[in-house]
């Protein structure tokens, strides 16, 4: 069938793959210091090293000959464009990035962006969550996204707050044992 009737996507939209790194309408993406310097080092190593490395690779494939039947060429055409699709998504992420750096906070005592927070749930089960960017966020090393429901709930409370929010599971309420600001790694 002719590609002019047949609706396909080539994945040039990361996010659409990737729903969780959406960000709401009208929201800026903020991110750490420490973050930015992560998604940047990925970008120059995608750009600097791996791209070269596969385009190369690439380039003797097809000097092979068939091309239909020549496995590093193909393998290598779609691994260049999961390298392509990722610097474009990785360059506009940096592009549109607002970098706030948690140390400059003036109020210590409330939760914004940056925040480490110690909360403990109504069991008494004790777990300290950094407030981080979209693009940075990993629950496994207790970093959560500002734009989470937790994170949302927890943003301007203060140390000795209750606060109570919408959780998968329902309704939950959690207090909140320190605040504290230092460097994110």
């Amino acid at each position: 069938m002719n590609k002019a009737f047949v609706r396909e996507s080539d994945g040039d939209d990361e996010e659409e793959h990737q729903p969780e790194l959406k960000m709401p309408a009208g929201t800026r993406n903020y991110i750490t210091p420490s973050g930015h310097a992560r998604l940047r080092s990925e970008l120059d190593h995608l750009v600097k090293r791996e791209r070269p490395d596969v385009v190369e690779i690439v380039s003797w494939a097809a000097s092979n000959g068939d091309r239909s039947e020549n496995g590093d060429y193909i393998y290598g055409k779609r691994r260049l464009r999961e390298i392509d699709r990722r610097i474009r998504f990785l360059t506009k992420r940096l592009d549109i990035a607002e970098i706030v750096d948690p140390l400059r906070q003036g109020n210590n005592d409330q939760v914004f962006f940056g925040a480490r927070v110690t909360i403990a749930d109504i069991d008494g089960l004790e777990n300290t969550y950094t407030i981080v960017g979209v693009d940075e966020a990993d629950v496994s090393q207790g970093r959560i996204s500002w734009i989470s429901p937790l994170a949302r709930a927890l943003l301007k409370a203060r140390e000795g707050d209750l606060v109570r929010f919408q959780s998968p599971v329902g309704i939950r309420e959690i207090d909140i044992l320190e605040v504290r600001y230092e460097e994110v790694a």
